[in-house]
């Protein structure tokens, strides 16, 4: 790559040390102003050719509510809704397999209320049947959840499932990858409890290059380890899928190991820093005030504190989580970078930070299907690298063909 590349700190990092990316990346010629409508048009086909629009999620109950019915929410409700939620893990309710059984109890979140749907205990297994399980698939604007507490009885249920003899040889490698994604979020959970503990972080790198291996075996397990949120956003999972999205790109424009790694490091951390935001600005069901959004900014530069005290995470990863809400245009934060300012992994996972955001629901927004996601990040181009934007495009028609 030619040109300068600065570090999350300023510093111009050496020519030597630029990944090689592979040839297409340079597919899509940097063009100026007037052109960038043109490539937005030349993007969205791209992601028409590429992405199925066939999306079976079930249409959202709850659309994007006026400004002034926020006005009536309870604040007192939501700030007890914002500690309940912290007591509870979401899961992936493709997990929950006819004929297995669980000793735990399943909740599922609807709205600000958790209700328990499965009553289980070590003593007590429940078996599961599609009678059973049709509660959770059947209701569209639900999350599906399991207490804090019982985490580890959820990790020995996904162990038993690999243990399970009845798949193929295909079907067994998508549990493994889906047993590598669920126990990645659990371990983020645990790490955005306790953010500055140098024992999890290194849990959660040697997590990064599991998925790293597992993605380089077989790229189609990408989807697989990715999560959708019906209803709700949780922090934890939202930073495993920005990490295996950005991982995916990274291996698709030819980063080495090294690399992929250490981009995938700082896109799961990209979000370490709201540990120091208040939970209710982060759990609020509406719209920010000027204060409350400057607050959120601020998670960009704690991260980067929180990182730095951490002399095991590369400085390269720092760029993820320092410049992964930069825009080319300028117009980003929190120090308003332009064009070659911002580096490789913080436009990466820039991008896949904003297609998760957009395709997962919130109670008050719905969540765009891949294609819509596209079409919207592809009219940024003043924002966002339209080379990246191609590999991104790419890596997702692979990922659904």
């Amino acid at each position: 790559m030619q040109g300068r590349r600065l570090s999350s700190y300023g510093r111009r990092i050496p020519h030597h040390k630029e990944p090689r990316l592979q040839p297409f990346y340079f597919a899509v010629k940097k063009t100026r102003r007037k052109h960038q409508e043109k490539r937005s048009e030349v993007l969205i086909k791209m992601a028409t050719k590429y992405i199925e629009i066939n999306d079976d999620r079930p249409k959202p109950i709850i659309d994007k509510r006026p400004e002034d019915d926020y006005k009536n929410l309870d604040t007192k409700a939501i700030k007890e809704f914002s500690f309940n939620k912290s007591k509870y893990f979401q899961i992936d309710r493709n997990s929950l397999i006819p004929g297995s059984s669980v000793n735990f109890n399943i909740f599922i979140q609807k709205g600000m209320d958790f209700q328990a749907v499965i009553k289980a205990d070590k003593e007590s297994h429940v078996a599961l049947n599609e009678e059973l399980l049709n509660n959770f698939h059947s209701d569209a604007a639900c999350e599906v959840v399991i207490s804090e507490g019982d985490i580890h009885l959820y990790r020995s249920y996904l162990d038993s499932l690999l243990r399970s003899s009845k798949s193929s040889e295909k079907g067994q490698a998508h549990k493994k990858a889906f047993v590598i994604k669920e126990n990645s979020k659990m371990l983020m959970k645990d790490l955005l409890n306790d953010p500055r503990s140098g024992e999890k972080i290194k849990e959660v790198k040697n997590s990064v290059n599991t998925i790293t291996d597992s993605l380089l075996e077989n790229k189609d397990m990408i989807y697989t380890m990715l999560t959708l949120s019906k209803y709700d956003y949780y922090t934890y999972t939202h930073c495993v899928n920005v990490a295996v999205l950005s991982i995916g790109l990274a291996i698709a424009i030819g980063l080495n190991k090294e690399y992929i790694e250490n981009l995938g490091t700082g896109a799961m951390l990209h979000d370490i820093g709201k540990t120091a935001i208040s939970s209710e600005i982060l759990n609020k069901q509406g719209k920010l005030t000027e204060y409350e959004y400057k607050m959120i900014q601020e998670h960009v530069r704690e991260g980067e504190k929180i990182l730095k005290e951490n002399k095991e995470i590369p400085e390269e990863a720092h760029s993820a989580v320092l410049q992964h809400h930069e825009k080319l245009s300028g117009k980003g934060y929190p120090y308003g970078l332009k064009g070659e300012e911002i580096n490789l992994f913080g436009r990466v996972t820039g991008i896949s930070d904003c297609y998760d955001a957009l395709t997962t629901q919130r109670p008050y927004k719905h969540a765009f299907n891949p294609y819509e996601a596209l079409k919207i990040i592809s009219k940024e181009t003043e924002d966002y690298d339209a080379n990246l934007l191609t590999g991104f495009i790419k890596m997702l028609g692979k990922m659904k063909n």
